[in-house]
């Protein structure tokens, strides 16, 4: 209905706005406040854990491993090439690739391989310490508010799938759907 639809819309975008400062409260009093604690991608997690919480790319593995593998490809990058344009669009390509192979596909990881391939500043100064430290609490802790704000508002969150149907006719032919 047009009113589930528009409760479930309050709710995503509140629980966001409540996960987000309490990342950004959690993060700048671990870290410090002269720590890089609000990274813009983070914002296009939010999207994903509070409004489309049981998309695969919004499963806890996909959103820490993804973000954090991102980072370490984009620090990486950076210091075997440099200051490079195109070693931006590789440190991207390679995060893509990275978390297909590991199953965390998650698209605001490829914003934090650009950002540390060519985002200077924090990212550059910290290193590995920028995607183990930074990227990685900030992830961990969007995360911890998905899990409580999402189940306290009765969205079962992390999304786990249902299990595949049996055959009622009780022989061992593939159902209909799983057929070729």
């Amino acid at each position: 209905s047009v009113r589930a639809g528009r409760q479930a819309l309050v709710l995503g975008v509140m629980s966001a706005a409540v996960g987000l400062s309490c990342m950004e409260w959690i993060s700048r009093h671990w870290l410090g406040a002269s720590a890089p604690w609000f990274m813009p991608p983070m914002g296009a997690s939010a999207v994903l854990l509070f409004m489309l919480p049981v998309s695969p790319m919004a499963q806890p593995w996909a959103v820490i491993g993804g973000n954090v593998l991102s980072a370490l490809i984009g620090v990486f990058i950076h210091q075997c090439l440099g200051d490079v344009g195109w070693g931006a669009a590789l440190a991207a390509a390679m995060a893509i690739t990275a978390m297909c192979a590991l199953r965390c596909l998650h698209p605001p990881g490829g914003a934090f391989a650009l950002m540390a391939a060519q985002g200077g500043g924090p990212a550059h100064e910290l290193g590995y310490e920028f995607a183990l430290a930074q990227v990685g609490l900030n992830s961990m802790a969007l995360v911890l508010m998905a899990l409580l704000l999402n189940n306290l508002a009765g969205r079962r969150y992390p999304h786990r799938p249902s299990p595949a149907p049996t055959s009622t006719h009780h022989t061992s032919d593939p159902l209909p759907s799983q057929r070729v």
